[in-house]
């Protein structure tokens, strides 16, 4: 500081207090970040190559010490409440610093004893201690050396205090500097921004989050990363997250039929099951394409016979293929339609947020890991720091090659990044040069709000203009929302177009599902329940194309989203095992007579289920219920929703639910 006060560099004394109050804060946890990892190094299986983890903590410690900072320049600004200036700003200073050391040390201590039970770090969960707070401080006092712990928080508190105030003091008995008002206001706004940017995180689109921790590939080397507040805060939200053991196991027998459980595993409520290759299947180890169709709502497109025949492309592939016409997504949204295709398992969480965004839902098992000898691929034209998606995809699908919008020459043309044929194309180069087996996923974004269409496209691709009554009673609210719809066809037109010329093509099942409907007015195209009843929402194609192995055939047999992963795995004839609610929809001897869809909608507060000819719904807050029929627009007697069907659609409808939020958290993959 005084080598920077004599070359004429002149820093305000609060600004050079709020940067040594910094600097000794990210020294500390550095420290306590390579002590978690001297005392459980054992826990890593790769601990020569942790400096991602170091680097990437780093940011996350800057983070925080960042906002401390922040905050202690805010308070500053005010003359009455400067440090340097006044009696009570220096004492509102020292109790925030005080303050911020204390929950330091209170937040590592309870981390570290945490992470050596459940090597995991400091979670919100702990908060659910709260609830018998009796027994639980009885178990602390019997547990911990309690006493100790006291004496560690006063003196490491009195420590990081006692530093702080006599780097003060040292600052303050300096030399003072006379400064002019504008370099008190660039120091300002210099440090304003550089801590904004810290708190940030990155310099792009999207902010640092838990979830690039677990971007790392391996769970100890994201538990190093995070550090205790990072992952408290994340974690608060998903507090009230959790499952009631006893109604799983209650659920467990009657889902058993159903999903194949083993019977007698339901005292240990272990849902997975081996399941060898069936017959039918095809051989040679074909490659997979699996394409998240965004919004691709049914009774918008050409299939069900729109009079707009806004997808004629994907109807006349859908003609060549096995069609599933009454797949369902288990819920609303991307992030909750990706998360039900990865993991089979229905996103129920909150209407707030998402299961991707909870830290203890990260580590999950996929079925994708099955294919082994076969290269992983996921293309986004966007961003997967989007819904902390990354989280889910990296952390759990070994070996992932990820590409996103940096990754392509192709420029961006909005906030989802480069365009839906622009983003085929470029999956197109990747797969064509492969020369062995590969399962890739390429989520699709441009059937969205701002319905972008770039114009290099408008030649090849013709805008078309229709009053707002055909708009409106074919499903659309306006031209922009019904060429971006079109718009869709033409990306998958162009992707089948390109991959033909590829000689991976022949050998290739591309499977395509949309990720969610849109709710709105199917008019006559289906009975009024699906509209009056909304399930316009959940409603998508499904479908498995791949001409030349696959006799083409439409079925109507109801499916899911998470049937995705199982069926696919039964056509390329993988043994895997499934330890969630997805099932072989091609597999009729075991499917057909059980076929059914769990819906969610948590804007709405219901659960359902859509099974034969019906779809069930109650309200998870009033019990209301009600029953409606999804092949004709008859009622429902009440006879029947009271007797054996609507009982057991209820009784299938609750067990399913339970069982989703049990295995949210539950459904670990394996090492």
């Amino acid at each position: 500081m005084r080598t920077a006060m004599k070359s004429g560099l002149k820093i305000p004394k609060l600004i050079r207090w709020i940067f040594s109050t910094g600097i000794i804060f990210l020294l500390i946890m550095m420290v306590l970040r390579v002590i978690l990892f001297v005392v459980f190094s054992k826990q890593g299986n790769h601990t020569s190559q942790l400096a991602d983890s170091f680097v990437l903590g780093l940011r996350y410690d800057l983070r925080d010490v960042c906002i401390l900072c922040l905050l202690l320049m805010i308070l500053g600004s005010f003359p009455a409440l400067h440090p340097f200036q006044t009696t009570r700003g220096r004492k509102l200073a020292f109790i925030l610093v005080g303050l911020a050391a204390f929950l330091l040390v209170f937040f590592y201590t309870v981390d570290f004893a945490h992470y050596s039970y459940l090597s995991s770090r400091l979670n919100a969960s702990v908060l659910n201690y709260m609830r018998d707070a009796a027994i639980s401080a009885g178990m602390v006092w019997q547990t911990y050396p309690v006493l100790r712990i006291i004496l560690l928080l006063i003196t490491g508190t009195w420590l990081i205090s006692f530093i702080i105030r006599r780097q003060f003091r040292r600052i303050e008995n300096a030399p003072s500097v006379v400064l002019k008002k504008s370099n008190r206001v660039f120091w300002f706004i210099g440090c304003f921004l550089l801590f904004g940017l810290a708190i940030f995180g990155r310099a792009g689109q999207f902010p640092l989050r838990w979830s690039d921790a677990f971007s790392l590939g391996n769970d100890y080397k994201a538990n190093l990363a995070l550090n205790p507040f990072q992952s408290f805060a994340s974690s608060l939200k998903f507090l009230h997250s959790t499952y009631d053991q006893a109604k799983v196991k209650k659920a467990f027998p009657l889902l058993a039929p159903y999903y194949g459980y083993p019977p007698e595993d339901s005292a240990r409520l272990n849902f997975s099951r081996n399941v060898s290759p069936r017959s039918g299947a095809l051989s040679g180890r074909p490659n997979v394409v699996v394409v998240i169709c965004e919004s691709f709502s049914a009774y918008k497109s050409s299939m069900w016979g729109n009079p707009l025949n806004t997808t004629p492309y994907f109807a006349g592939m859908c003609n060549q293929g096995i069609f599933f016409d009454h797949c369902f997504t288990p819920s609303y949204g991307t992030a909750r339609g990706v998360w039900a295709v990865i993991t089979g398992i229905p996103d129920v969480e909150i209407a707030t947020t998402t299961s991707s965004r909870n830290p203890a839902a990260v580590d999950q098992q996929t079925i994708i890991n099955s294919f082994t000898g076969y290269n992983k691929f996921y293309f986004i034209g966007g961003s997967t720091s989007w819904a902390n998606v990354r989280g889910l995809l990296t952390n759990n699908i070994r070996g992932l090659h990820l590409y996103e919008q940096d990754d392509y020459s192709a420029p961006k043309i909005d906030v989802w990044g480069v365009s839906d044929k622009n983003l085929f194309l470029e999956a197109n180069k990747v797969l064509g040069r492969q020369e062995s087996p590969f399962f890739a996923v390429i989520q699709t974004a441009d059937n969205h709000r701002p319905y972008s269409i770039p114009k290099e496209d408008l030649q090849a691709f013709h805008k078309i203009t229709l009053p707002q009554d055909s708009l409106s009673r074919c499903g659309f609210q306006s031209n922009d929302e019904m060429n971006a719809f079109r718009y869709t066809d033409f990306g998958y037109q162009t992707f089948i177009e390109a991959a033909k010329k590829e000689k991976y093509f022949n050998n290739t099942i591309f499977l395509f599902v949309g990720d969610h409907g849109i709710v709105g007015d199917a008019g006559n195209m289906f009975p009024r329940a699906w509209t009056d009843q909304r399930l316009t929402m959940e409603h998508v194609p499904l479908l498995i194309y791949a001409p030349g192995m696959l006799q083409a055939r439409r079925i109507s047999d109801i499916c899911s989203q998470t049937d995705v992963l199982p069926t696919l795995a039964g056509l390329c004839h993988i043994p895997y095992t499934n330890s969630t609610l997805g099932r072989d929809i091609l597999d009729s001897a075991s499917y057909r007579d059980r076929a059914l869809s769990f819906i969610y909608n948590p804007d709405q507060d219901y659960i359902g289920l859509i099974r034969g000819d019906y779809f069930y719904r109650r309200q998870t807050k009033t019990g209301r219920e009600e029953m409606v029929s999804i092949r004709n627009n008859l009622p429902v007697p009440g006879t029947l929703i009271k007797g054996p069907v609507g009982s057991q659609m209820a009784a299938l409808t609750e067990s399913i639910y339970e069982t989703a939020k049990y295995m949210l958290l539950t459904n670990k993959k394996t090492q």
